[in-house]
């Protein structure tokens, strides 16, 4: 089927993008930037009174913008391969997934570390990107054109004492999705790759209600969920074979 667009002619005037986690703050900056840019956006997410906010401030900001909302159980694959299915039929087409999927649990020492944190965020962060990246390894690549982005964290980088939890369900999550981009490269074998797979890596996000709550907190290194917004729709502005495999760092490296 053909896709309208808003005639803004850039990289994502007409694409499809899928946005796993769109309830939260950055979820809702980046259905918002991703309209704006001319992106039909299919929006999945558990909480299905946020996401239909989400996406009806998407819809309400961008008139005539394609903007759906899907409750999605991203911990259940088979469920998660029927949205990606859904949405390649019901749009002739997917361009994108970008995984905004969250979670964090702490501790005060590495002593005082709860495994049970461990299994909270092992789901979080980890099995919903194993469900999105199967999902939609074949839709990607067949679009052409293909992003799958993975927001991250500069702990899987640098672990602490008290996150180390949260700093290895990332570390996980990022290897596995470096893996999709061999994937996607070894698909292309001598040519380009059909589609890429990157991180995009955070400290932490900060949005205005945050920023309001604690007027005199500086919020040093933290990205602004406008500004990680921008990122996201900037990935398909680089050609695949120059964004498949990286990690790209909207906060200075540790």
């Amino acid at each position: 089927m053909s896709i309208p667009t808003n005639g803004n002619g850039g990289p994502l005037d007409g694409a499809v993008v899928a946005v796993a986690g769109a309830a939260g703050p950055a979820g809702r900056a980046t259905l918002l930037r991703l309209a704006e840019a001319g992106a039909t956006v299919v929006a999945a997410d558990a909480d299905a009174a946020r996401l239909a906010e989400a996406v009806d401030a998407a819809r309400y900001a961008h008139g005539g913008a394609t903007v759906t909302g899907d409750t999605v159980d991203l911990l259940d694959l088979d469920a998660t391969r029927a949205w990606a299915d859904r949405t390649e039929k019901e749009f002739g087409r997917v361009d994108g997934l970008v995984h905004l999927v969250g979670g964090w649990r702490g501790s005060a020492t590495f002593a005082e570390t709860d495994l049970a944190d461990w299994e909270l965020l092992e789901k979080l962060l980890i099995k919903t990107v194993q469900h999105t990246s199967l999902a939609f390894e074949a839709p990607l690549a067949r679009s052409g054109n293909g992003r799958y982005v993975l927001i991250s964290a500069a702990g899987a980088s640098k672990p602490t004492a008290g996150n180390a939890a949260y700093s290895a369900a990332k570390a996980a999550a990022e290897a596995w999705t470096l893996a999709l981009a061999d994937s996607f490269r070894k698909a292309g074998g001598e040519g380009a790759p059909p589609a890429a797979a990157t991180v995009l890596v955070v400290k932490a996000l900060v949005h205005d209600a945050m920023r309001a709550e604690r007027p005199n907190a500086k919020f040093a290194g933290f990205t602004d969920v406008k500004d990680l917004a921008q990122a996201i729709a900037g990935v398909w502005d680089t050609p695949a074979q120059e964004v498949n495999g990286t990690r790209q760092w909207l906060t200075p490296q540790p």
